[in-house]
């Protein structure tokens, strides 16, 4: 329905322009948005937006029961909300239906992080002196030392850096910027991959690696599915004997932060969690830890 996509467009905007989403994030919900549309486009008749209903929706969901897992159920229930929120805005539905719908229930997985020994293994593996060597120390060292999220790394640009602060500034969800420690490991690392870095550059480059820290072996600026191989890749490389992610980088800079004993607040800002309730998450994975601040504090242990 040409109506359907007219809407598509413009929530595409709001993404882009109002909420400033990081362009996976647009096309994640674009994805998920264009399948819930064209559903309703199936129906018969096809069901309007103006027309939408809640057993519409609730129809759609069911749908996707049994095809998708209840993660990418819930991550389109989650897109739903957004997109009717965005429709509410817009006068094209008097309330948000999607707020009605019950979120599934999804199995509470502890983070996986490394420990400090493994992770210095991982990093010890990684001593080439290639161009993509370096890079890769590069990025480790950093994912380790700022805890940043992969899109915030491949989305850092040479004017980002501060690396006579040792601090590098970042765009998180939203759009929010923040400032990210640069520990001495990962600044030796990045200054000898960015003394190199040129070695990419050719005139076939791609413009989009012109300001990209961070660049492929053609030029241009690494994408979030590249640098989730390379750590793969390298975690292989050490024989961790776990897959490794560069989510499972950051569950394990904050962990090891708090079992540190570092103020649970600091780790949030250090994370760019708008929630505490996010951070808090990382409080349960050592229960040693746990023990340990309750023996110190309690008056009464």
């Amino acid at each position: 329905m040409a109506e359907h996509q007219d809407w598509l467009a413009a929530f595409a905007r709001h993404l882009e322009v109002e909420r400033a989403l990081a362009a996976h994030s647009v096309r994640n919900y674009l994805s998920d948005i264009r399948q819930f549309l064209d559903f309703l486009g199936s129906r018969i008749p096809p069901v309007r937006l103006a027309a939408l209903t809640y057993p519409d929706l609730r129809a759609f969901l069911a749908a996707r029961h049994g095809v998708n897992r209840k993660t990418s159920v819930a991550r389109k229930l989650a897109a739903l909300r957004t997109f009717c929120r965005f429709l509410v805005r817009q006068g094209v539905l008097p309330h948000n239906i999607a707020a009605l719908a019950p979120t599934p229930k999804l199995e509470q997985h502890l983070p996986k992080f490394l420990t400090i020994d493994e992770v210095f293994h991982l990093l010890e593996e990684t001593t080439g002196q290639t161009v993509l060597d370096l890079r890769d120390r590069a990025i480790l060292e950093l994912f380790y030392s700022g805890g940043l999220r992969v899109a915030e790394l491949v989305g850092l640009n040479l004017a980002d850096l501060d690396l006579a602060g040792r601090l590098a500034k970042v765009r998180g969800k939203g759009g929010k910027e923040r400032l990210v420690m640069i520990g001495t490991p990962a600044y030796h690392a990045l200054n000898l991959y960015l003394h190199v870095r040129r070695e990419l550059v050719t005139p076939d480059s791609p413009p989009s690696g012109r300001d990209a820290v961070f660049l492929n072996y053609r030029g241009g600026r690494l994408t979030t599915r590249s640098v989730a191989r390379l750590v793969e890749k390298w975690a292989l490389k050490a024989g961790l004997g776990q897959p490794l992610s560069p989510h499972g980088l950051r569950h394990t800079f904050a962990t090891h932060l708090l079992e540190g004993q570092a103020d649970l607040r600091a780790v949030q800002e250090m994370l760019g969690h708008a929630q505490l309730s996010t951070t808090q998450k990382y409080l349960h994975v050592n229960l040693d830890y746990l023990l340990d601040v309750y023996d110190k504090a309690h008056p009464r242990k």
